[in-house]
């Protein structure tokens, strides 16, 4: 059985809650090795993209995060989506042009072509009151109050978003829900961290370093080599 590390035994008490302030302080410290290939999912509002750019920003990755690739440009974002195939081509193309790269965002399903390709998944559970108090804050500063307040042009698409987003926790596999996220998860053959609570992100970055440190890729490898051919590929 693949091993999963909770970070939250590993916690490094930095204390910064602002990214600005937590990407100045990454700056200067060790890096240890991370790997180039890295994929980190979670609910809307976890915090993946934020977490992904301080990694990025770190280690000198590539972020990409998957809402760019499954949604069609719009003067009102996120209102069309891409054919699967087209979107999964997409982001292999910009893939294939990057030594070193992390994805943020959800990619279940139709990004499963990608999953050898990670050498390290982090899952991000968020308790659902952070969650969407941080996509409310999210949606206003992007479109601000009065488009999504009652009445605004936007108010109802709102509503419906805030609807999905806080039905994470008990939706079923027909949606981006912690039910799809756990059975995903399940069958990756690769290294998966798990971080839970609300940390801030340079105590998520430091999690996942001491979980590489402490060898959290060498023991996937040693339980690769145990199990037979047949179990590798799923």
């Amino acid at each position: 059985m693949r091993p999963f590390f909770n970070g939250s035994v590993l916690a490094l008490q930095a204390g910064f809650a602002d990214i600005n302030i937590a990407k100045g302080w990454l700056e200067g410290q060790t890096t240890v090795q991370m790997p180039n290939r890295i994929h980190i999912c979670g609910a809307s509002g976890s915090g993946t993209t934020s977490l992904a750019t301080a990694l990025a920003a770190k280690h000198g990755h590539d972020h990409f995060d998957t809402d760019d690739f499954y949604w069609l440009p719009t003067d009102s974002p996120y209102q069309h989506k891409r054919p699967p195939d087209v979107r999964l081509a997409l982001l292999r193309s910009a893939l294939a042009h990057s030594a070193s790269w992390v994805i943020s965002g959800s990619l279940c399903g139709w990004g499963d072509p990608l999953i050898p390709e990670f050498q390290l998944v982090v899952f991000l559970l968020i308790p659902s009151r952070v969650r969407l108090a941080r996509s409310r804050a999210r949606e206003a500063e992007r479109y601000g109050h009065e488009a999504i307040a009652s009445g605004g042009k936007l108010h109802r698409t709102h509503v419906e978003f805030l609807d999905w987003a806080g039905r994470y926790d008990t939706g079923g596999v027909e949606m981006r829900s912690r039910t799809l996220h756990e059975a995903w998860l399940a069958r990756l053959p690769g290294a998966v961290l798990r971080l839970e609570n609300n940390q801030s992100v340079a105590d998520q970055l430091a999690q996942i370093e001491a979980s590489i440190e402490g060898g959290l890729l060498t023991s996937q490898l040693q339980t690769d080599r145990l199990r037979s051919p047949a179990e590798r590929c799923g």
